[in-house]
């Protein structure tokens, strides 16, 4: 789902235990992918990048191509739950859109499972069921999600440590929640960092249930699916994101990547080693080189060797631009396809709303107020 990241220590007992969960819910999918429903999603904050596309827009393509049933919300309204200023909104969803499709999504009925596309803004039921859903969560919850503290953080700093918390942030998890739920979610894609939202979608899920169910299931508790791809750098060495200027664009030309990449951070070292945690920078070129190749950051540090900095970025340019080439003629046959785009859009909206429309129905049923 679209959500700010904080990193999560692999080590604590939550993360280990949804690592053996997810192995498990893995051969589940391969064994019977028509049990599962995907959802996942964007905000459309800027173009997605080099990190989306390894660690969320290539699991969604394969889980698709595996028979599993994916919807991707494009979380237009969500724009405005850390910024004053959303920007051309339209514009950001269009990119959005155009990211997953060249990256291999495959829209309505496709060969082993298709996948449904569809704004926010455009699933009015998603938003009714959010009221509800509210109720089932204290304010001393919110507060504590460890991503909605970082992102609060995050905001109020970009503001000059002078922005408030918005009630929208505050209540980002279960907005989210809505999301999962309202579509018949049960399978989710995340990161470590989050497994704290999904729990809020566990939690009022179940919840519900216990304050107003019957004995007929109205919502299923969904499960993570942690994501395979690690946390890559930005060529700053920062975490890589939309805002933070460190990101190769996944609409990015060859050239823009090569620049970009030339001015990643290394170290002083000549020779080429893979150790993450004494040469992070190093280590995540390398790494981001291999995820690119299918090779491993330990045979092209020893390919490298003395070869030194330069060298180093001039292998993962090539790896970067090579992965990346396909994709990009793809978006730019699809940046000529305003209708098919228009129709993506319309006929996931039609579906998600049908689908959130019978949630609702349910909800609003077991609560007396059908």
């Amino acid at each position: 789902m679209p959500t700010p990241s904080t990193p999560s220590h692999p080590s604590t007992a939550p993360v280990r235990a949804a690592l053996r969960r997810s192995a498990e819910l893995e051969e589940q999918v391969r064994a019977d992918p028509r049990r599962f429903r995907v959802v996942t999603g964007d905000r459309p904050t800027g173009p997605l990048h080099l990190g989306h596309l390894l660690g969320t827009l290539a699991n969604r393509v394969r889980l698709q191509r595996d028979g599993v049933e994916v919807f991707v919300v494009i979380a237009d309204l969500q724009v405005a739950t850390d910024r004053d200023d959303p920007g051309d909104v339209r514009a950001a969803v269009r990119d959005v859109l155009l990211d997953n499709l060249a990256a291999g999504l495959e829209p309505g009925p496709a060969p082993g499972g298709g996948a449904v596309v569809f704004v926010h803004s455009a699933v009015p039921a998603l938003h009714r069921l959010f009221v509800p859903l509210l109720g089932l969560v204290t304010e001393a919850e919110l507060r504590r999600n460890p991503t909605v503290r970082a992102e609060a953080a995050a905001a109020s700093a970009r503001a000059g440590g002078r922005r408030a918390v918005s009630g929208l942030l505050l209540t980002y998890p279960v907005h989210q929640a809505a999301d999962v739920l309202s579509c018949g979610g049960n399978l989710v894609p995340v990161g470590q960092d989050q497994l704290p939202h999904l729990e809020t979608a566990r939690l009022v899920a179940r919840r519900f249930e216990e304050r107003y169910g019957t004995g007929r299931p109205v919502l299923t508790a969904p499960e993570a699916l942690l994501s395979p791809a690690p946390l890559l750098l930005g060529t700053d060495g920062r975490k890589m994101s939309k805002s933070g200027g460190n990101a190769i664009a996944l609409r990015a030309g060859e050239d823009e990547t090569a620049r970009l990449l030339r001015s990643a951070r290394t170290d002083g070292q000549r020779r080429i080693t893979y150790e993450p945690d004494r040469r992070p920078e190093v280590a995540n070129l390398l790494l981001t080189a291999a995820l690119c190749s299918g090779s491993t950051p330990e045979a092209l540090a020893e390919q490298i060797g003395d070869g030194g900095a330069s060298r180093l970025k001039a292998v993962v340019t090539e790896a970067v631009n090579e992965h990346l080439r396909p994709l990009r003629r793809r978006r730019r046959d699809l940046e000529r396809a305003d209708d098919h785009l228009r129709a993506v859009l319309a006929a996931g909206a039609e579906r998600a709303g049908a689908e959130a429309d019978r949630t609702l129905r349910r909800v609003l049923d077991a609560m007396g107020l059908g």
